[in-house]
């Protein structure tokens, strides 16, 4: 049975941050991932995790300035320093959530441009070897045009081949299965042939990015299949909700409660 994680930045938003944390519990997750936890100091966040029994399985390295667009840095050549410092800011966090993986975003760039891959290739390796005394997997995810137009990695078939390159233990994909279906379809021979390199999974309804209950894709058969391929990650519920998000959990009762 898939272990899922409330994405926190995306659900439960009725209440304010810190306090999702009890609403997902309440809700029936054991787990939660989140984009950025930075405006809370580490502690409060990891006492939240705590006191609802929470596992943390996802979040974000510093993307630089969000509300300006920026969408991470590790594919700016002229932004290294700033991936470092992103790397040390968010040391503390995943010690006081005791997160096992974290995602680290490539940017707005050129693909085409050689510059751009060679600064993506050097802040991948750079920050999984960062982490990996740690003991933190760092995960790539290719998002679709749509949602994010220019993004660097946008291609599956690019963070694979990449992945597979640099043969770094702690270096995996994040697959959103949302992303996957707009960039390329053919979810499930992807998650097959993929399998080996998956870190982390997430789910949302195609094409509006709702609760994943209908629309293009049946996602009971692909939570089975994840279940048939071994996969023993976490699936991150990284939807809008149509509504109250607890209205919408009908898909999530036969899973909840499930141990992390």
């Amino acid at each position: 049975m898939p272990r899922f994680a409330a994405n926190l930045s995306m659900m439960f938003t009725e209440v304010p941050f810190l306090d999702r944390f009890d609403a997902a519990a309440k809700a029936g997750f054991t787990a939660v991932e989140f984009l950025f936890p930075y405006d809370h100091p580490p502690q409060e966040v990891g006492e939240r995790l705590k006191r609802n029994a929470l596992t943390q399985a996802l979040f974000n390295l510093p993307p630089g300035d969000w509300a300006a667009g920026e969408k991470g840095f590790a594919a700016l050549p002229a932004r290294f320093d700033d991936l470092r410092r992103s790397l040390d800011t968010a040391l503390p966090y995943a010690q006081a959530t005791g997160v096992k993986r974290v995602h680290l975003m490539a940017g707005i760039a050129e693909r085409s441009d050689a510059k751009a891959v060679e600064a993506f290739y050097k802040s991948v390796a750079w920050a999984a070897e960062f982490f990996a005394p740690h003991g933190l997997d760092v995960v790539i995810e290719p998002i679709n045009p749509r949602n994010v137009p220019g993004y660097f990695l946008n291609d599956f078939s690019f963070a694979r081949d990449l992945i597979r390159e640099l043969k770094i233990a702690n270096l995996k994909l994040q697959f959103d299965i949302y992303h996957c279906q707009i960039i390329h379809g053919d979810v499930t021979m992807r998650l097959h042939e993929m399998l080996s390199i998956i870190g982390h999974i997430q789910i949302a309804s195609i094409p509006s990015r709702h609760e994943p209950d209908g629309e293009e894709l049946n996602y009971p058969f692909l939570f089975d299949e994840l279940d048939r391929l071994g996969y023993s990650g976490f699936v991150g519920c990284e939807y809008n909700p149509r509504g109250k998000t607890t209205d919408g959990l009908a898909w999530f009762k036969p899973y909840a409660g499930q141990k992390p």
